[in-house]
């Protein structure tokens, strides 16, 4: 019973909005918001814009789930942070072992790889709508994610992440221009709708597995103790993992809105998310159109930042070697060399003629989806070990919802495996 006590006083809401109090919030904003919105990258928005070009607003209801799940899982990661100081392959290292964390770094490395390049094709793609070829936008934009990251300060870096979530309110405004039937989105983002069939199975997951990915786990931790947010600030911290989620969901809500108003109405198919933002020129308007390519560029040019960032932080924790945006490349050589290798690697690939891009993101996709499960389990065993968390452990509600995640991920992910090694199978049997 006290523990369930002190750990409702650590979780507490702020109650007093005083000068003080908000001067502490922005100094602490930041790696909740920004971990959050990286994931509507150009994976993200191109699932997003599939999701209702295929199932018009059916599919909106996905989003007030996959809602509390991302808060939680955000949230327990960020708590971990700042109540151990260790990022996730730091302590998953130091409980469970160096050769399970080998393994799972190996998974997520080969995830993060797919998703890198994908976000440089994102990059091409929607600066090829403006007429520039990708033969100068990859190349160029992979110089300056590579001149942020390496001769920038983290104050630096974190100050031009938040202004390049500001750019996401072009979804909405897309999204309004569209004009949708507003007691229709309403319905439906409240009234559950269920298909049996497995494209909108494989929908759902898609919904999920891009919403709440495995890196943004990592991601987040490493930035809560690299910024130095500790057990005393966490009220401030717990603030900005909450509005940085919404946030992240309200913006793939618009793209949906946007998507479902125009391209599904009209019956017309897309494969990408840039294909999406030329299907609403003559919708809706070259305004709208570009827009939306707009958000896709900065979307892409941002994770395009923290991917890389990412697979080198819980390498760099998880095989024990220094990491972090302050230090240089000798101070932290290994961590520099993978944020640079990434970077060459995915920008190169994606200039190379007829490269295998979308069988590239596939097994990205599939890795995701298999890591995800098992990443959770870690993080639900750490959260709940009182010798490491103190009185800050989970309370029933975070746990139950933590655990039905895990569950449901777990089905999904046998479903989706089953699908993708045998196709049209899972169609039979649910016809069946």
């Amino acid at each position: 019973m006290l523990t369930k006590i002190s750990q409702f006083r650590f979780l507490k809401p702020l109650k007093s909005f005083s000068p003080r109090n908000v001067l502490i919030f922005l100094a602490i904003l930041g790696p909740g918001i920004i971990t959050a919105n990286v994931d509507n990258d150009a994976g993200g928005i191109t699932t997003y814009s599939l999701a209702a070009a295929n199932y018009g607003y059916s599919i909106l209801w996905m989003m007030i789930p996959t809602t509390i799940a991302l808060v939680v899982i955000q949230e327990m990661c960020a708590r971990m942070g700042a109540v151990t100081g260790k990022g996730l392959s730091d302590l998953i290292r130091e409980s469970f072992g160096v050769k399970v964390t080998f393994y799972v770094m190996i998974a997520l490395f080969l995830t993060n790889m797919g998703n890198s390049i994908s976000e440089f094709a994102g990059i091409a793609a929607s600066l090829e709508i403006f007429g520039i070829s990708k033969y100068i936008s990859v190349p160029v934009s992979a110089v300056l994610v590579w001149l942020l990251i390496v001769k920038g300060s983290y104050k630096v870096v974190e100050k031009v992440f938040l202004v390049a979530c500001l750019v996401y309110i072009a979804y909405p405004i897309a999204a309004f221009m569209a004009g949708p039937k507003w007691d229709i989105v309403l319905k439906a983002t409240v009234t559950p709708t269920l298909k049996s069939d497995s494209a909108y199975l494989m929908t759902l997951i898609g919904i999920v597995g891009t919403t709440i990915a495995p890196w943004m786990q990592f991601y987040q931790q490493a930035a809560v103790v690299e910024k130095g947010i500790t057990a005393e600030q966490y009220n401030f911290c717990r603030l900005d993992v909450i509005f940085g989620c919404i946030m992240a969901i309200v913006v793939a809500f618009f793209i949906m809105i946007a998507c479902a108003s125009t391209i599904h109405v009209q019956g017309l198919k897309i494969e990408t998310a840039a294909d999406a933002a030329l299907a609403l020129k003559p919708l809706v308007g070259k305004h709208a159109s570009s827009l939306f390519a707009f958000g896709l560029f900065n979307a892409s040019l941002f994770a395009a930042c923290i991917l890389p960032l990412s697979t080198a932080y819980y390498i760099c924790e998880g095989m024990g070697w220094e990491s972090g945006v302050d230090k240089d490349f000798e101070q932290a050589p290994q961590f520099f060399w993978l944020f640079t290798i990434i970077i060459a690697i995915s920008a190169c690939l994606i200039l190379i003629p007829n490269a295998p891009l979308m069988m590239i993101m596939f097994i990205s996709q599939v890795v995701n989806g298999a890591v995800l499960p098992f990443v959770l389990l870690f993080m639900i065993k750490l959260i709940n070990d009182r010798n490491l968390m103190g009185d800050h452990i989970n309370g029933p509600t975070f746990n139950i919802i933590a655990w039905l995640t895990v569950v449901i991920m777990m089905i999904l992910t046998v479903v989706m495996t089953f699908d993708m090694a045998l196709p049209g199978v899972i169609r039979k049997v649910m016809t069946f």
